[in-house]
């Protein structure tokens, strides 16, 4: 019998989240995504004021949390918002199959 991983660790074994607040979530993230981050954040709130509708404002913080708990990793993250990038604009990326990135973590 083997203990199985659960929770946050199980998907990302060697980041920790974030907590689920704006104050965190901006805090975690790489420099050059806090200006999007603000700019969204004021967009949400404001919409949020007129429509009374706090929607947005959850969806906001869970998409940021994710890109905040990617950034804990800055060069893989970085490297992952390049290939991102270069397969938008159509070009090679050389890619892993799923069984590949599995074996390569253990799971």
């Amino acid at each position: 019998m083997t203990a199985e991983p659960h929770g946050p660790r199980a998907v990302a074994p060697f980041l920790t989240p974030p907590e689920k607040t704006p104050r965190a979530i901006r805090a975690a993230l790489l420099p050059e995504e806090v200006g999007d981050f603000d700019r969204e954040f004021r967009s949400v709130m404001a919409e949020a004021t007129e429509t009374l509708d706090l929607t947005v404002v959850t969806a906001f913080i869970e998409r940021w949390w994710r890109v905040a708990w990617s950034s804990g990793d800055a060069y893989g993250h970085r490297a992952m918002l390049d290939q991102a990038d270069r397969l938008s604009r159509g070009q090679h990326v050389p890619t892993r199959s799923w069984a590949e990135v599995k074996a390569r973590l253990g799971l």
